[in-house]
């Protein structure tokens, strides 16, 4: 496997040249004296020289050694715990938190590009701070003061870390099944009684403690989804004075043999009348634990689109060097015995798509990270909801469409690599494993297409996507021909599908789970087209263009000619409607 290399030059280029974010945040009063250009190209370089040296060098160890489980304890792979207390000792845990509770207060686009770094350098190793972070900020919005005094600090410093605690033996997406209880107690805590199944990070050797948020029931809580409350567990339980006292009723009963992210601990977690604190209002968890998982989702997402930047980082190196048949117009190498692969146009098809999916990736999600910093800091009233709008709209695309691509850019890497990305030596065999957690967990991307179309579309009919397609039409209409047109047409499909699918949506509800995952293609599809054009037509229109500029044109061109016409398969295949899919009894499947 190749050295990973961080595309600090890509994320610079989104960063001032296509979002201009820099000027919008010297408008922002919570932000002006927070970060700059300058802040942020310093914080992305010194995070990203530290992962690429310290962390990425574990990716493939950490896969070969894997956790271990022992009578409750769980021993990570060699070198992670150093790694992990020089990621914490930088401050990068705490990259985005609140300042007065020790973070260092980054605005969400630059924490979704350390984001990325991280996990292309060693995902499984990005989980431990990632669910951290989440945890973090359900107790910033949600915890009293004095839970956040106590519990903040430690964890954006990477002392303890955090874990998230939904899913039981019978339970996953349909939480209104839950059977964890919390007991309350005379000195106002509760004692909290359940097993909690992949949890990831609930055990580790990494750090002194670990904050669980574990969701449960109260004695007299409603029946249903709406009975569900978020209970602050940790590990160690702590003293008046911040200090670790005794532990807690909590154990590892085992963590899971997986096919991917060996290196992270995937447990069974025992709360055996644990202590623990009510977070928020009773039977509001959910509430709660969704302002964590809403940015997890656009993480999981980020997650796919780094491992399709690792497989293409590596499948470009290889593709260049490795030596294969000549051209189909004659010798490119004539002093070689072969020419390299990279000559050859199914070996080009491959690598442009890698590379187009991946930048449109970046583009998406550097994007989303926008909105929902506009919807935490804007001045504007109008401002945030408009991007709040966006976030609730674009979330389930994110999270699906960055993975459904990321899984889709990882098997081009191995595939250019042939026989030699099919064993363990290269690397690339590992992408294609970690990656396919991704479109799973956090909610699997059939979910996430469900909520996209029943709830985000049916919802308002509409009305926040409009607003979207708006801002795409705008944009295509100031264009040059050459992607202002094939923009428009794309996003006027797009239109025309939509209004398909909420006509026949509220006649038959089966439409609805027939039509999401298709429908949420076409979406990303378009939206990507969108990305596409607003940086091509930055690299048209740049007075100085280097050769950086010639690629994005070169790609974008690529994208437009043999990547979006994939919209019209998916919107064809949304009309068939649901009626193919019961043409068979159950049992006849």
């Amino acid at each position: 496997m190749s050295d990973y290399l961080p595309p600090l030059r890509d994320m610079d280029f989104l960063f001032n040249e296509v979002f201009d974010i820099p000027a919008w945040w010297a408008q922002t009063p919570a932000l002006v004296e927070q970060v700059d250009a300058d802040t942020a190209r310093a914080v992305l370089e010194q995070a990203g020289r530290l992962i690429a040296g310290v962390v990425a060098p574990l990716n493939r160890s950490g896969d070969e050694q894997g956790c271990r489980w022992d009578n409750g304890r769980v021993i990570t792979p060699d070198g992670f715990a150093d790694a992990y207390r020089a990621f914490a000792e930088d401050g990068w845990v705490g990259v985005a938190g609140a300042p007065e509770y020790g973070g260092m207060g980054m605005p969400k686009v630059i924490g979704a590009q350390l984001e990325e770094m991280l996990n292309a350098a060693n995902l499984s190793f990005g989980l431990y701070p990632m669910l951290t972070a989440g945890a973090c900020l359900s107790l910033l919005n949600h915890a009293s003061e004095p839970l956040k005094s106590r519990y903040l600090p430690p964890m954006y410093e990477g002392r303890w870390t955090g874990s998230m605690c939904l899913t039981e033996p019978h339970c996953g997406t349909d939480l209104g099944l839950l059977r964890t209880r919390a007991e309350p107690s005379a000195d106002g805590r509760y004692r909290v009684s359940g097993t909690k199944i992949f949890i990831t990070g609930g055990e580790q050797d990494l750090t002194e403690n670990i904050i669980h948020l574990v969701l449960a029931r109260l004695p007299d809580a409603p029946a249903g989804a709406k009975g569900i409350s978020l209970f602050l567990v940790p590990k160690v339980l702590v003293d008046d004075d911040g200090l670790l006292g005794e532990a807690n009723a909590v154990s590892c009963g085992s963590i899971e043999h997986k096919m991917g992210i060996k290196a992270s601990a995937t447990c069974v977690m025992n709360f055996d009348g644990a202590i623990g604190y009510l977070v928020g209002e009773p039977n509001k968890g959910l509430n709660a634990m969704f302002t964590m998982m809403n940015y997890e989702r656009l993480g999981v997402g980020i997650q796919g689109l780094a491992l399709g930047e690792r497989s293409y980082q590596n499948a470009i190196a290889y593709a260049r060097d490795r030596q294969q048949g000549r051209a189909p117009t004659g010798a490119e190498a004539p002093g070689q015995a072969a020419d390299p692969i990279v000559v050859h146009p199914d070996v080009r098809r491959m690598l442009l798509t890698m590379k187009a999916l991946n930048e449109g990736g970046r583009a998406f999600s550097t994007y989303v990270a926008l909105q929902l910093d506009l919807a935490k800091y804007s001045e504007s009233a109008d401002a945030r909801r408009l991007a709040e709008a966006k976030v609730a709209l674009l979330t389930p695309v994110a999270k699906a469409f960055l993975t459904d691509m990321g899984l889709e850019t990882t098997v081009h890497g191995q595939q250019v690599f042939g026989g030699h990305g099919y064993i363990r030596e290269w690397g690339q065999e590992q992408l294609i494993r970690d990656c396919r957690i991704t479109q799973i967990y956090e909610g699997a991307n059939g979910i996430q297409a469900l909520d996209l179309v029943g709830r985000k579309l049916l919802g308002d009919g509409g009305q926040a996507y409009r607003l979207l397609s708006t801002e795409i039409r705008t944009f295509a209409e100031a264009l040059t021909a050459e992607f202002g047109t094939p923009l428009l047409a794309a996003v006027n499909e797009l239109d025309d599908l939509t209004a398909w699918v909420l006509d026949r949506g509220q006649g038959n509800p089966q439409e609805i789970g027939a039509a999401s995952v298709e429908y949420l293609h076409a979406f990303g599809y378009t939206l990507y087209a969108y990305l596409w054009a607003r940086m091509a037509d930055v690299a048209l229109n740049t007075e100085q263009p280097e050769p950086f500029h010639q690629s994005k044109l070169a790609t974008a061109r690529f994208y437009f000619a043999r990547l979006l016409p994939r919209t019209l398969s998916l919107s064809a295949s949304v009309k068939a409607g649901s009626h193919s899919l019961y043409l068979l009894d159950a049992d006849l499947l």
